[in-house]
Parts: structure tokens; C-alpha cells; sequence
């Protein structure tokens, strides 16, 4: 099992500069919330049917580091996912031209309760019919340019330490009949200090599917990772970021609170753990240093075979279902991105719902003092369980909502152990 004591502090504190370059961040934020009535994403059972409302407002947060001659930005979305494929590229096309940000990161917190985002601007697609989805896809994408464009404007120096603990009790794997059931009870923060003053902003890691809301509620809303937010913001007077784990196969356990006391007190905990990262002795320069690619695997559906097709269709929507379509024409094409900051504090993004026992053993073998782990980041392509959730069935294990081939999960999170030894010159390229 994990290598780790419960409620066990790992600190570490990266500052100074990079070839004479000093470590830099800056956060900025925006309102995503559609202003119309668009299809609903993650429930199934709601087909097509629009959305009637806001419960709570959607955010963009962004960070954007800057050390030793590279940047990285940081989003965090209340989305169920990050922006679809064409949005996604145009994004990342202006971060390059407009502010040279050649990382990033730009991740859904998986709130079930946000718009659909796949659909596109052909016949059948979405035109025509979802016209004001389309609408919104431009939208965001130029309020996601816009918050990291401010942020990369208002570039301070700063600080950097990060530190986990353990949450037994918070969530709980939805999957597994079998035990003992995995579990992934790590709550990470990621702080980052003026040189005085506040803090700046608090990035908060965990895993557990924001899905405490029913498929009824047709109302916008960033589920309990709104409320948390807020309580880092309230409490820490910081920007709060946050970004999903490895939640495929994980709920939340809410032990009688609702979804907004939930959020208030896990934020409570993140604060918590904020506070207790004192700054030590200065470590060696800050670096930023990164990989990533897309990978190609065989899809275990034929969304090509019309009778599949249909069922899909049936059970979501017609538009939606052939996007997914031209989706995995060439096989299901993941991205993987891994970043090394400094020496001892990583972070790696996967564009799905990973299984939690991924997150676990990758934080094991990598040896890291502090790793984070988003999912649902740079893209979506569903759930990419274990080999042995896969071997067991059920939901989120089985080729209907995990298409990739077995054992893709564990090839990605492989080359990504891979590249964060690569990234540390501890095996060569």
C-alpha cells in the first residue's frame, strides 16, 4: 500500500531564481457562467434538456508561474471538463502568441452541473440547434485567455512551498465490490507567497467526483469545490485554484453535510494545511521544466458501427454522440503533460478520469516530496480505470465509458514516471 503516515506534513519551499531570474506568479479570474440556456453536461438521463438557471456562479481561476525563462499557467475551471478539442488549441495557439506561455495546465473540476462541451459548429454537430452552446465555446475561450493573459500581467515575485495530509473518511471508491477498496485520502496544496504581505493564491488537489447535486437540478454550479474556494479566499485573503484528482472511481463522503458545508469544510482543511507551510531555508533555484504528448490507443467501442451509435445516441443525444465520433475516428489520443518545479515538487496532467490506484502508486514510484495530480485536464477522453477495475466490470471500468484499451492508464502513468525522472537527470534521455 502508500508509503505515508496519515496527517504527515511533507513540506517543501522552493525560492530564489532560476539563472538569475526570479520566480514570478500572478492570478487573475473570470466569470464563465453561460448567459443562455445550453445542454447540461454529465448526466446521461438529462439527454438534451437546457439549462433553467444559476445556482452558483462558474470560475476560471488562472496562475501563471514564470521562472528561469519558461511559464506555466495554471486554470482551474468549474466544468465538468477542460474545453473541447478546437477551443483547447486556439487557447493554447493565443497563450503562445500573446504572452510566450508555452505549459499548461487547464483542468475541469468535474462539476456535473456545468454546460456541455463538445459539441461543434457543423450540421448535426450542434449548428443550428445548439447555437448558443456555440456561442458560449468562444466565449470561454477568450475568458480563459483573458484571465491568463491579467494574471502573466500582473507577474509579482514570490515564493512557492507545497504540503499533503491525509483525509481518511472524505471520500470513497464508487467502483470496487471487492476490498479493500482504493482510496486516494490525500488533500495537496500548493501555496504561493508574496515576498510580503498575504499570500497570493492557495491551489488546492483532491479527488472525489463533485456529483453531490441531482441530474434534476438543471441549474449551474461548481458543486463543493465552489464553496471551498470561497472559504480559501474568505479565510487566506488568496486567489483559490482548484483542480481534480484522480476521481474516477471515487465519491465523496459527506457524512450528513450538504454540498455546500462539504466544500466550506474541506476548504477549512485546506486552509489548515496552507497554514502550516511555513517557509524554511532557501532551496536551490526554481525551475520550470515540462513534457508532454498525446498518445493514440485502440478504442474498445466502434462508434463507426451504426448500431452502437445508436445506443449512444439513445442514451445521451445525437449531436453530442457524433462529435464523439470524429472524437476517436483515430483511436482514443490522450494528452499527458509532466512538470518539475524545482527538484522535489511535480505535478502531472491526464486528460480523463483516472482511476485514484493510478494517483497513488505514481506519487509511490515517483519519490517525490510533493506531486499533484490532475485529471480531467487538456482535454477529455472518459474514464481510464486499472487493469484489475477492468477485469471486475461495472461502471467507469467498462468500454462503454472507458474506451480506451486496457491497460492504457497504466502505460500513461508509466511514461510519466518515466519523464519525472527524466525532468530530475536521474535517467537520461
Amino acid at each position: 500500500m502508500r508509503n505515508r503516515i496519515s496527517n504527515h506534513f511533507l513540506l517543501v519551499l522552493l525560492w530564489a531564481s532560476a539563472a538569475g531570474q526570479p520566480f514570478l506568479a500572478g492570478t487573475a479570474r473570470r466569470d464563465i457562467t453561460p448567459r443562455e440556456p445550453v445542454p447540461m453536461w454529465g448526466y446521461g438521463e438529462r439527454h438534451d434538456a437546457l439549462s433553467d438557471g444559476v445556482l452558483d456562479p462558474l470560475f476560471a481561476d488562472a496562475l501563471v508561474l514564470s521562472a528561469g525563462g519558461e511559464k506555466l499557467a495554471i486554470v482551474g475551471l468549474d466544468l465538468g471538463r477542460s474545453p473541447g478539442e478546437r477551443s483547447l488549441e486556439r487557447i493554447r495557439e493565443r497563450l503562445l502568441r500573446e504572452a510566450g506561455i508555452r505549459w499548461s495546465v487547464i483542468g475541469g473540476s468535474h462539476t456535473h452541473h456545468g454546460p456541455v462541451l463538445e459539441l461543434s459548429d457543423e450540421e448535426g454537430k450542434g449548428r443550428g440547434r445548439f447555437d448558443a452552446a456555440l456561442r458560449y465555446y468562444r466565449q470561454l475561450e477568450d475568458s480563459i485567455v483573458e484571465a491568463v493573459l491579467e494574471a502573466n500581467s500582473k507577474l509579482v515575485p514570490a515564493r512557492i512551498t507545497a504540503g499533503s495530509m491525509d483525509l481518511p473518511g472524505w471520500n470513497a471508491n464508487r467502483h470496487t465490490k471487492l476490498e479493500p477498496k482504493p482510496v486516494d485520502p490525500v488533500l495537496a496544496v500548493l501555496r504561493i507567497d508574496r515576498e510580503t504581505g498575504p499570500p497570493l493564491a492557495i491551489l488546492v488537489n483532491w479527488a472525489a467526483h463533485p456529483t453531490t447535486l441531482p441530474p434534476s437540478t438543471l441549474k449551474f454550479s461548481a458543486d463543493y469545490a465552489g464553496p471551498l474556494k470561497e472559504i480559501v479566499r474568505k479565510e487566506t485573503g488568496a486567489a483559490a485554484i482548484f483542480l481534480q484528482g484522480a476521481a474516477g472511481d471515487l465519491r465523496t463522503e459527506r457524512r450528513g453535510m450538504d454540498t455546500f458545508a462539504y466544500g466550506e469544510a474541506l476548504g477549512r482543511e485546506a486552509v489548515r494545511l496552507a497554514r502550516s507551510l511555513a517557509p524554511a531555508a532557501p532551496a536551490p533555484p526554481v525551475e520550470i521544466r515540462a513534457r508532454e504528448e498525446r498518445f493514440t490507443f485502440r478504442p474498445r467501442i466502434d462508434l463507426s458501427n451504426p448500431i452502437v451509435a445508436a445506443a449512444y445516441e439513445k442514451a445521451f443525444f445525437p449531436e453530442l454522440v457524433r462529435n464523439y465520433q470524429d472524437e476517436y475516428a483515430q483511436g482514443v489520443r490522450p494528452r499527458l503533460m509532466a512538470v518539475l518545479l524545482g527538484t522535489d515538487l511535480a505535478m502531472v496532467a491526464a486528460s480523463g478520469e483516472f482511476f485514484s490506484s493510478h494517483a497513488v502508486r505514481l506519487r509511490e514510484r515517483a519519490r517525490l516530496k510533493n506531486l499533484f495530480f490532475f485529471g480531467y485536464s487538456n482535454g477529455y477522453h472518459q474514464y481510464f480505470p486499472t487493469i484489475e477495475a477492468c477485469a471486475e466490470g461495472g461502471y467507469g471500468a467498462d468500454p462503454p465509458v472507458a474506451p480506451a484499451a486496457v491497460g492504457a492508464g497504466e502505460e500513461l502513468m508509466n511514461r510519466a514516471l518515466l519523464w519525472l525522472y527524466q525532468l530530475r537527470g536521474r535517467i537520461r534521455q
